[in-house]
């Protein structure tokens, strides 16, 4: 191989690398048929997700350090000119469907992923990892529109690496050939995840800005071939765990029959991932306080949950009643700074400066919520920057209770009960399956409409035993400025609502999924 290298640094959710780990699915790959539309469809079965897969997926995220991916209305037609991939819905947590490399096609099954840009599968020319001898691997020798480029490449991860080189070949997606696509070929999985997933290996969706060694992500190689109709790919997720398709990717168009209503569309806000700027998370109708004025966020295929701010993530808990961890340095600063804290607010101090007011901030404003958060919810690093953090959080609370006229009393002890709903940074927050008809709606506001999520759609069912156990959908994981606070919109959110992701205009569409 040439000696040109590219590395680079992936950044990826522990959810997803926890839920590529779970390892009981039994996925049923059914007959093709052609739709009245003219759709590609492949009908897909699944099993659901129980307590053993989330067990054994924990054990792959322990090697995981926390960290994330980064990096107007209207109805789209054609829903006869689009070509459809359909998905498995992998315990109905995460997705993935077929896709062949070469001629003739060697046929791979891929997490299509709007959080990372490149295509990569097992190469036959690897050796020395198990998982390569557990998955197909592709062998360019089979194949007539191989073409040689001999650039190696690596990609890290939370949970691993994998190193290889890039080669060109046809990739049949659907029943669409791109021509000469640039790829990996992997020769070196480092990661339990890579050994025991239900994946062989990942096509990218995401813009061109965040693939390594530049490759071009499949859509963009689809659009310069015109194989498209339209410049966008759709994706319908099905989380009915009793129909046993698990929906459908569709590029160059949308299914109608897929949504209600119009799509409403909002523009890319930075190119590399999906972000866009969203408003606020409302609970039962009530602000959360902490995106009141905005947050970013990044609508992630491959995240099967939502993730976003501890200091929301505390309220959400203790609205739907979840498990959380109790933190004493949290407690400590409500009993102790609370009511200073609660002045300084009513004395219309900018809420930035209120922690270095009190003593527990060094700087005003130079600190964020989320630089600190692991702290604050572990047993490590205990200090000042555990009760800034801290203080952070329950200014945020505290001016959010204010703005609804509570008593003194009753916002110090709301403040005091989210001490005790903390999110754990290595564990899923638990609910009662019997609550679930109690607990409020979520919801999200995007373009100046509101995005409902019920608690039938945020909460997510394991099955141990034939007894169901209850998770929260959303999960605690905090980006500090500028790049953050942000939100991540996984699966949970994309189930939901159907998601257009329009890079002929750079914008990005939802509607109500049917």
């Amino acid at each position: 191989m040439a000696g040109r290298r590219c590395t680079h640094h992936h950044l990826m959710l522990p959810a997803t690398a926890c839920l590529w780990a779970l390892s009981c699915a039994l996925l049923l790959l059914r007959a093709s048929s052609a739709s009245p539309h003219g759709l590609l469809r492949v009908g897909l079965s699944k099993r659901g997700l129980d307590q053993h897969a989330l067990q054994a997926a924990k054990v792959a995220r322990q090697e995981d350090s926390l960290r994330g991916r980064l990096g107007a209305s209207s109805s789209s037609s054609g829903g006869g000119s689009g070509d459809d991939v359909p998905l498995v819905d992998y315990l109905n947590t995460q997705y993935y469907g077929e896709v062949g490399l070469g001629t003739p096609a060697q046929n791979f099954t891929v997490i299509f992923d709007t959080g990372s840009s490149n295509l990569w599968v097992p190469s036959s020319k690897c050796y020395l990892s198990i998982a390569c001898y557990l998955h197909p691997r592709y062998k360019s020798a089979k194949s007539s529109t191989y073409k040689k480029d001999g650039e190696t490449c690596k990609i890290t991860y939370g949970s691993g690496s994998i190193a290889g080189f890039f080669s060109y070949d046809d990739v049949l997606v659907g029943d669409l050939t791109v021509k000469s696509q640039k790829f990996i070929e992997t020769t070196r999985e480092s990661s339990i995840t890579f050994i025991i997933g239900k994946f062989d290996g990942i096509l990218g969706l995401g813009y061109p800005d965040i693939s390594v060694g530049k490759a071009p992500p499949i859509w963009q190689s689809m659009q310069e071939q015109n194989l498209l109709a339209e410049d966008v790919f759709s994706f319908w997720l099905n989380r009915n765990t009793e129909e046993e398709s698990g929906g459908e990717l569709v590029f160059g168009g949308v299914d109608p029959d897929h949504f209600k209503g119009n799509h409403t569309y909002v523009p890319v806000s930075s190119k590399g991932y999906w972000q866009f700027n969203m408003g606020d998370l409302l609970i039962d109708g009530q602000s959360t306080g902490f995106c009141a004025k905005g947050c970013a966020a990044i609508v992630d295929s491959g995240t099967s949950l939502l993730a976003g701010p501890t200091t929301i993530i505390a309220q959400v808990n203790e609205a739907i009643g979840a498990a959380g961890i109790i933190s004493q340095e949290c407690k400590e600063v409500v009993s102790q700074y609370g009511e200073m804290i609660l002045e300084l607010l009513i004395a219309q101090t900018s809420p930035e400066r209120v922690c270095s007011q009190v003593g527990l901030c060094m700087f005003d404003g130079a600190q964020s919520v989320s630089e600190g958060i692991e702290s604050v919810v572990g047993k490590e690093n205990l200090g000042s920057d555990v009760m800034c953090s801290a203080c952070e959080m329950a200014v945020v609370w505290i001016e959010n209770q204010l703005r609804e006229n509570k008593t003194k009393e009753l916002i110090l002890q709301y403040a005091n009960q989210l001490c005790e709903r903390l999110p754990s940074p290595s564990g899923e927050s638990t609910v009662s399956c019997e609550d679930i008809s109690t607990m409020p709606n979520l919801a999200f506001t995007i373009a100046n409409k509101t995005f409902t999520l019920t608690p039938d759609q945020y909460i997510v069912k394991l099955e141990q035993g034939g007894q169901t156990v209850c998770i929260s959908g959303f999960m605690a994981y905090d980006v500090p400025p500028p790049r953050g606070p942000l939100w991540i919109l996984g699966d949970v959110f994309m189930g939901a609502y159907h998601t257009v992701f329009d890079f002929g205009n750079d914008r990005i569409g939802f509607a109500e999924s049917a």
